[in-house]
């Protein structure tokens, strides 16, 4: 202390002065720059589009007056800041519907088509949210990269025309084909800390990894919010997921997610925001997060976020938004969740104990750790040698992801050894492809001999037996349409272990290879930077902003066009009960929506309802006979295809019925599983239980989504049995009576249970959303700009 003050006083009055000056305007800067107020863009791309954290602001202090303070979880923070009514909204977990303003909407592709379809039929002329449309599904990887994208333009040319310009006349940002994976574009160009998105794909939930409440919806949501209509989500409940320790050697982000899957099963994330917290967070890149909020979709949460942390403000950083990362700063107090905050479920987990994991096949919730696997595959006679590994999708296909994948690989060169199984690697964007090729990385991977695909989503391929890929799901035909296929979901860098060995047995961590001399060796631990040293190679030519004058564009559509189609408006509710209906199936078992609207081949007819009908419930298995599209006509008494047997019940005026099982709709988040049974004549799905977005997708839609009070009741009903349904007693909280005529001439009852609402009920009634939207004043909130 003394030589501080001997410099003190040494130093003069002017000096001093200096000092002091200098200091208070680094402070005056620093209030300034903690000023919520500000306009910050969102994004580099939108000139009118901001970060809003002093509104958000403002709604979390009245929320906290409501609640006495009350300790809140970082979702909460986020949801809440975003209510439409902040003042009055019932805010209880797991029971209230919010009504909440997003900050912007994402489409997809193939989900976009329909979604835009129902957005022109509601006659609205300009999006009032941010939204963009992401050119990448229908972009079928199966060979060379530049072969796939090439294939795509020529293939897909009147979707993607019909696409730019319907974006192009309501104000909608267009990013072109092989530009990424919807879900990296967002977060390398769009996602930030605090924000809400909804986008139409459930792996919209990526964008968690930057701290953003990113919601998985159909493409009736996203058109919703375009119209500037508040956007509804049942309350979620909350999971928090404490991280301690850190991940090492072989064990990735993605083992984490891999674990929990294990531990929560495929629907027990339902109803829940799955929200980390922990020591453990800080030692996880953005990405790595990403990826692991990413596969949050395969165990039925809304969503899964982490808090705001400085591995996300390099990130933010890396890919040009200082200023956002900034901002965030700002608002940091409220990017997670409060001290003494009450979770609806804990899990506790130890980052330095996991191993890594391998689960499948046929599901992606059952988990195996890798020093189990040898033995699990064994005992369950599955195949062991592994045809073909694929690396990326939208789950793993960072840069991080990529250089330990190519780690391994160059470990295994070194060693004069190549892939023994096809491997195939997907990067998920342009950014990233361009950036492991300057860095030589990619080169490393064609060297070893992997198939480099375009930076899409999709693939096709026609391998049987066993597979092995990074991607997130893995239900039976999912990536090549074989129903026998073994498909097990890991890390990249697994993946690439296994798939330089060939087999299921193979154990990275404790058994050797033998190197081209013929001496044995083992892999060296994956190793890879999250982040490139000389930053990333930005792309050129990649985003389409809309015209400023939109008043002379066209949206092309042909009026012979086999996969485009003006959609019908459907019929209200004629406001009465629905009596004596059949029951097109019976669905047993795992109906996701792959089965209920299959992809593949159909994804082409995306645009076209009527078209894409044909492919309704083929994959859902019938209880009346234990086989898929082959259901009875009751009116002629002849067995025919699902959509066969819908179309003439619908030829002849008759409503049908569906009746499913637990986690009914699970999986994508394809709304075309709901409006393909509204175009053919469905008056409701009956089931045990439904996955969130399905649900909604169905009321949307104008159909009932109702329950059994009685799960039971399920195995009472014949196949062939009759259904009426007091349609008319549908009312906010209220169950519904179901009568069931048998076959024999007896009836029996059962009470059903609903969510519905009552905006939800008014969309019943009108036979849909869209219909709902149509009857709004053109003026309201919508800019005609």
């Amino acid at each position: 202390m003394a030589a501080i003050r001997s410099d003190f006083a040494r130093t003069s009055a002017a000096r001093l002065n200096a000092i002091v000056g200098n200091q208070m305007r680094r402070n005056l800067a620093s209030l300034a720059d903690t000023r919520l107020d500000r306009r910050v863009r969102q994004n580099n791309w939108e000139n009118d589009s901001y970060i809003d954290y002093q509104t958000m602001s403002d709604n979390l202090q009245i929320v906290r007056s409501r609640f006495a303070n009350r300790p809140l979880t970082y979702a909460e923070k986020v949801l809440y800041s975003h209510l439409d009514n902040p003042h009055s909204q019932e805010l209880e977990r797991g029971t209230s519907y919010l009504k909440l303003r997003p900050d912007r909407v994402a489409f997809q592709d193939a989900s976009a088509q329909m979604a835009l379809l129902q957005f022109m039929s509601a006659g609205i002329d300009c999006t009032a949210k941010p939204a963009t449309v992401h050119c990448d599904h229908l972009i079928q990887a199966y060979r060379g990269d530049s072969g796939n994208l090439d294939d795509a333009l020529g293939a897909n040319k009147e979707v993607y025309e019909f696409l730019e310009s319907v974006c192009a006349k309501h104000g909608i940002g267009f990013w072109k084909p092989g530009c990424g994976i919807v879900h990296q574009i967002i977060l390398e160009n769009y996602a930030y800390p605090g924000g809400l998105i909804v986008g139409t794909d459930s792996h919209t939930t990526n964008a968690g990894g930057l701290g953003m409440c990113a919601i998985g919806s159909g493409g009736a949501d996203g058109a919703e919010i375009m119209a500037g209509l508040p956007w509804e989500l049942k309350a979620p409940r909350y999971v928090g997921i404490r991280l301690h320790g850190q991940l090492s050697g072989w064990a990735a982000s993605k083992d984490v997610i891999l674990k929990v899957a294990g531990l929560l099963t495929a629907k027990g994330g339902t109803g829940n925001i799955l929200e980390y917290h922990g020591p453990g967070i800080d030692t996880i890149s953005a990405t790595g997060m990403a990826t692991i909020c990413n596969m949050g979709a395969e165990i039925g949460a809304t969503t899964s976020l982490f808090p705001y942390t400085r591995r996300m403000y390099d990130y933010l950083v890396a890919t040009g938004r200082q200023d956002v990362a900034d901002f965030a700063r700002s608002y940091a107090p409220e990017l997670s969740a409060d001290p003494g905050v009450e979770y609806d479920q804990f899990i506790d987990l130890n980052l330095s104990e996991i191993e890594p994991h391998i689960n499948g096949p046929f599901t992606p919730d059952l988990a195996t750790p890798i020093s189990k696997f040898a033995e699990t595959a064994k005992a369950n006679n599955w195949p062991d040698q592994i045809r073909v590994g694929l690396i990326g999708s939208c789950t793993n296909s960072s840069y991080e992801d990529m250089s330990r994948a190519a780690s391994v690989a160059r470990d295994a060169l070194d060693h004069g050894l190549k892939a023994s199984s096809e491997v195939t690697v997907t990067p998920g964007s342009e950014l990233i492809r361009s950036t492991i090729a300057r860095g030589g990385r990619l080169q490393t991977l064609e060297d070893f001999g992997s198939l480099i695909l375009a930076n899409a989503c999709g693939i096709e391929k026609g391998e049987p037996n066993s597979i092995i890929s990074s991607y997130n799901r893995n239900y039976a035909g999912r990536n090549d349409g074989n129903p026998d296929t073994h498909a097990f979901v890991s890390s990249p860098e697994i993946v690439m272990a296994m798939s330089i060995a060939g087999s299921l047995s193979f154990n990275p961590l404790t058994d050797k290879l033998t190197d081209s001399r013929g001496n044995k060796f083992m892999l060296k631990p994956p190793s890879g930077d999250d982040l490139p040293d000389n930053g990333y190679v930005t792309p050129e030519d990649a985003y389409q902003a809309p015209p400023n004058d939109r008043t002379a564009v066209e949206v092309r559509i042909s009026p012979l066009s086999e996969r485009l189609q003006i959609l019908p408006k459907f019929a209200p509710w004629n406001g009465e009960d629905a009596t004596d209906m059949p029951i097109l199936i019976k669905a047993q078992g795992k109906t996701t929506t792959d089965h209920i609207s299959a992809a593949g081949p159909w994804l082409k007819y995306r645009g076209h309802l009527d078209n894409i009908s044909n492919n309704m419930l083929i994959g859902a298995t019938n209880a009346a006979n234990g086989k898929t599209n082959n259901v009875l006509n009751t009116t002629t008494n002849t067995w025919d295809a699902v959509p066969a047997v819908a179309r003439d019940y619908k030829a002849k005026g008759m409503r049908w019925v569906v009746l499913g099982d637990w986690n009914y709709g699970e999986g994508s988040s394809r709304e075309h599983a709901a409006i393909e049974p509204r175009h053919l004549g469905a008056f409701a799905v009956v089931a045990r239980s439904f996955a969130r977005i399905h649900e909604v997708n169905l009321k949307k839609q104008g159909l009932l989504p109702l329950t059994f009070a009685d799960p039971a009741d399920y195995d009472k009903i014949d196949p062939q049995d009759r259904i009426s349904i007091a349609s008319t007693q549908l009312a906010v909280g209220k169950p519904m009576t179901l009568t069931v005529h048998s076959k024999d001439g007896k009836s029996f009852t059962a009470k059903l249970n609903h969510t519905f609402n009552e905006t939800q009920i008014t969309w019943f009634k009108n036979g849909g959303l869209m219909n709902t939207m149509s009857k709004m004043p053109k003026a309201d909130s919508l800019s005609s700009s």
